[in-house]
């Protein structure tokens, strides 16, 4: 029961921003937000001392492609900010275009986040705007610009090997 009542105060504390609610599991809310009310919604956890961030991910949904009709469709790309109070899992989970691929630092509210923030440039080629730290953390420094490697277009690199069998 202690899972809904931290559910109950989590969606009145994010009702000023939330596009949406879900429940997948008995002890996950899903929480749809605009990438404008981020900040403000990740403040109000933060201020209310609703749980802690314990990761921020990344999905490519849709990578562009043609509909049916010929049409060329933007692909769309989620962030995902996981919040944890107990056995209660509350993400924020915003969709953007790959075109306008980018969401504020959240570092300014929570320091810590700035491994997920650089995680989530690297590995997905989402900006980041305002993470005080954006060097590379996983990728090597000479990984190719414009590279993303979870992205779903990403097919790895052909390497001497694989051409010569």
């Amino acid at each position: 029961m202690e899972t809904e009542k931290l559910f109950t105060i989590a969606e009145a504390l994010l009702k000023p921003w939330a596009k949406e609610y879900k429940r997948p599991d008995e002890n996950r809310l899903d929480v749809y937000l605009v990438r404008e009310d981020l900040l403000e919604a990740v403040a109000e956890l933060a201020q209310a001392r609703w749980g802690y961030l314990s990761a921020i991910s990344g999905v490519d949904l849709v990578p562009p492609a043609q509909d049916g009709t010929g049409e060329n469709q933007e692909g769309r790309l989620e962030v995902l900010y996981h919040f944890c109070n107990s056995a209660a899992v509350l993400s924020l989970r915003i969709e953007i275009p790959y075109s306008d691929a980018h969401v504020p630092s959240v570092c300014g509210i929570i320091p810590s986040a700035t491994i997920y923030e650089r995680e989530l440039m690297e590995l997905f080629g989402i900006t980041v705007v305002d993470t005080p730290v954006p060097d590379h953390l996983v990728l090597p420094d000479d990984w190719p610009d414009g590279v993303f490697p979870l992205r779903k277009s990403f097919t790895g690199f052909d390497s001497p090997q694989a051409q010569e069998s």
